[in-house]
């Protein structure tokens, strides 16, 4: 007989393991004061006084492994995500505290809007060529 709905089995599976909700990590929120800016390949590196992070009572310990993997290599927030095995969603959230707390910052990719012209850069290689 299956035990599910008994004590705290409803709260493992045993094929995907424990069960922790995306909000319980982000303690209810859906945004951060950052979240607007951090697009999936915005980049995020780790500040060099962030060593400390573990320490930090106010850090949960998904914060304290993005700092972590970003202070080996930066790290996009996609990857982020995947690395943690987390929702986007929950990395923004987190980011964004981070960013907040001075322990990461974010490099975010220029907008295509601020790109040089294609046709400037045919007529640079071109003249390039010409020499």
């Amino acid at each position: 007989m299956s035990d599910h709905g008994q004590g705290s089995s409803h709260w493992f599976d045993d094929e995907a393991g424990p069960v922790v909700r995306p909000y319980a990590m982000t303690r209810g929120r859906t945004t951060s004061a950052a979240q607007h800016r951090l697009d999936l390949i915005a980049v995020v590196v780790a500040e060099p006084h962030a060593d400390d992070a573990e320490d930090d009572p106010s850090l949960s310990p998904e914060h304290v492994d993005i700092v972590a993997l970003c202070r080996e290599t930066p790290q996009t927030v996609a990857e982020l995500g995947a690395g943690l095995d987390l929702p986007v969603g929950v990395v923004r959230v987190l980011v964004g505290d981070l960013v907040d707390a001075e322990l990461v910052h974010v490099n975010r990719p220029v907008p295509p809007a601020e790109l040089p012209d294609e046709s400037i850069l045919r007529d640079v290689i071109n003249g390039l060529r010409a020499l």
